[in-house]
């Protein structure tokens, strides 16, 4: 079961959740008739029926969706065989495909949405994976569908708080320090490998806001009626006026991506972010080049993921993504040339509301399969090819550096026993 999930399961999956919630909260463990994954809980809601999807199950709960079955094994080894005792009533005895129509909405429902009793509704799916959905068939106007093989060309980037990166393929890929493979935990006959980052849109506003300068930062936006991101942005184009490109500004800065820990495909929680080529400067210029090598540091993490998954069988090219990430112009350039893949962005940038709406649609009939909802629905508007050149090779010495200052932490840390 291991192997499904990258070999090291995080303490983000459910079984380490209820092995907790059984140890620390045995009264509630023995009341509970259910646990829930939340999007299963809202169709629940819904429509009365306890309908589990393959996504959340085979993601989360260690389903393993390519058997149909529960690894009953496993959860009496680590202490959770009551969950195999009850026939898994109590984790989900009906686990269904993304797409299919779990059931009707109710009339109490209904009617707290206002909404027709009946109207279907699918299985459900995790929100990054409904990004995944909405994002990974986009295409530019006049090319075909893509297919099995063109998709594993394609990694899904959903940018937040977090990043999940995500690719489907068409034989298992085991790969160390990515989650899966997966069987149609997100594209039904497909497998799915997760890589991600476990601070990303946090680790920036991390940053800024616990500079010397961030106070002042802020009241400058306000005042400006603008935000501390397009400041930052302006302060950097001015500043690149002295460097041959925009990248060049961060030649003796660098950071290590890690303040939370790194989810991919490294699989460390205890590693530490690290900064190196700090000076004695606390200006508004120096938050900027500080915010300039925190965002390439992510995008160098991305660039890890992406290397981990085509040493494995993968031919990843193309970037599609989205999320408040996406939205700022230097993360994107970053990630574009630090990756060496194109980036394209597609017309609905809402690409988790879109994915659920594609259930919606095949689970209504609206759409013949979900693949087809894939490649109706949504489309490329816009690509950013990776820069070549002296940025191309600026950047590589930078990835030697990310991976350096990993080797760094874990020669300090023998040093301290």
């Amino acid at each position: 079961m291991l192997r499904y999930v990258g070999g090291t399961m995080s303490p983000e999956m459910e079984p380490p959740k209820l092995l907790w919630l059984k140890e620390r909260l045995p009264e509630t463990w023995a009341r509970a008739a259910r646990f829930f994954d939340l999007p299963d809980f809202l169709v629940h809601r819904a429509t009365g029926a306890d309908v589990r999807s393959l996504c959340t199950t085979v993601c989360k709960w260690t389903y393993l969706g390519h058997e149909d079955r529960w690894d009953d094994s496993f959860f009496r080894a680590v202490g959770l065989g009551e969950l195999a005792d009850d026939g898994h009533a109590r984790i989900g005895a009906d686990v269904r495909p993304m797409g299919e129509r779990a059931g009707g909405l109710s009339a109490e429902a209904a009617g707290e949405l206002g909404l027709a009793p009946g109207t279907p509704v699918g299985v459900a799916i995790i929100d990054a994976h409904a990004g995944g959905l909405g994002l990974l068939g986009a295409r530019g106007a006049g090319a075909p569908p893509l297919d099995a093989e063109a998709l594993e060309t394609r990694l899904a980037l959903i940018g937040g708080t977090s990043s999940c990166h995500m690719a489907v393929s068409r034989e298992p890929k085991h790969i160390p320090g990515i989650w899966g493979p997966y069987h149609s935990a997100m594209v039904p006959g497909l497998w799915l490998t997760e890589g991600g980052q476990s601070a990303t849109g946090a680790l920036i506003d991390h940053v800024i806001a616990s500079h010397a300068r961030a106070s002042e930062l802020e009241a400058d936006a306000r005042r400006e009626g603008t935000t501390v991101y397009a400041l930052l942005t302006a302060l950097l184009d001015a500043l690149a006026e002295a460097v041959a490109f925009p990248a060049a500004l961060t030649r003796e800065l660098h950071v290590l991506p890690d303040f939370h820990g790194n989810r991919s495909p490294r699989a460390d929680p205890t590693l530490r972010g690290m900064i190196s080529g700090l000076k004695l400067d606390a200006s508004v210029d120096a938050l900027a080049l500080l915010y300039l090598a925190t965002v390439q540091a992510i995008a160098h993490g991305t660039r890890h993921i992406v290397d981990a998954m085509n040493a494995a069988g993968y031919r990843i090219d193309t970037l599609v993504a989205c999320g408040g990430d996406t939205k700022n112009p230097i993360f994107l350039r970053a990630h574009a040339d630090a990756s060496r893949c194109r980036v394209v962005l597609p017309r609905e940038p809402e690409a988790v509301l879109l994915g659920a709406s594609m259930l919606g649609a095949t689970a209504s009939g609206h759409a013949a399969d979900l693949v087809t909802a894939m490649g109706s629905m949504n489309a490329a508007e816009r690509v950013l090819e990776p820069t070549g050149g002296e940025v191309a090779a600026y950047h590589e010495r930078r990835h030697r550096i990310f991976h350096r200052m990993h080797a760094d932490q874990l020669a300090y840390r023998e040093v301290m026993g």
